[in-house]
């Protein structure tokens, strides 16, 4: 049986995830290694929080479904890095067709996983929401310490199958430039993405 690691799990999101009213299944594991990361415990031995099979994690989310119903929603796939877990994914939207739930599924990742990972669950996933960081591979690597090349791959391949797709591009203090940004985004319009979100991290200090 697939058993996955969770960190949380969060209801009744509105516009942060995805059209509609969504439930956030964050999941243990990451590939980066992010100077500011948001969620450390992705990647602490005692950072998970509850462990899953897909068919306990659709008994669990199935009390949304009437919200999902009413606004559209869905669940979106977080983490850490989501796609690790894609036989999960994949077993979980077979479990929820075969209760009759035709759920949106979104997830929120980097995008630096082997090609394979999204090969795999293209087919099912309807929103990806690309946390880029920067285009810029030296930036990218003294912030993450991994290489973007597979993210710019796994991009691409999603670009040429039209699938739905927002880009989150971060100015990140100390690692990045408004110049840096803005390279980013005019990168990602040459590669055709239209849906881009900028911001800015916000870093505490201790």
């Amino acid at each position: 049986m697939e058993i996955s690691k969770l960190i949380g799990l969060s209801r009744h999101r509105i516009g942060v995830d995805g059209a509609g009213v969504t439930t956030l299944v964050a999941f243990h594991n990451c590939p980066l290694n992010c100077k500011y990361c948001l969620n450390p415990q992705a990647l602490s031995p005692d950072g998970v929080w509850k462990k899953f099979s897909p068919e306990g994690l659709f008994k669990e989310i199935k009390k949304d479904d009437l919200y999902f119903r009413a606004t559209g929603g869905g669940v979106t796939f977080g983490g850490g890095e989501p796609l690790i877990s894609c036989k999960m994914i994949l077993l979980f939207k077979k479990h929820c067709m075969d209760n009759g739930k035709n759920w949106k599924i979104n997830i929120e990742t980097s995008l630096n996983v082997p090609e394979a990972f999204v090969d795999a669950t293209e087919r099912i996933i309807d929103h990806w929401i690309v946390d880029i960081k920067d285009m810029n591979s030296e930036i990218y690597k003294a912030y993450t310490e991994c290489d973007n090349e597979l993210v710019i791959k796994n991009l691409q391949h999603l670009i040429d199958n039209k699938a739905k797709i927002t880009v989150r591009v971060p100015l990140i203090p100390e690692f990045n430039t408004e110049s840096d940004l803005e390279n980013s985004i005019q990168t990602l319009r040459m590669m055709g993405i239209t849906d881009i979100e900028q911001f800015t991290y916000i870093i505490k200090r201790h």
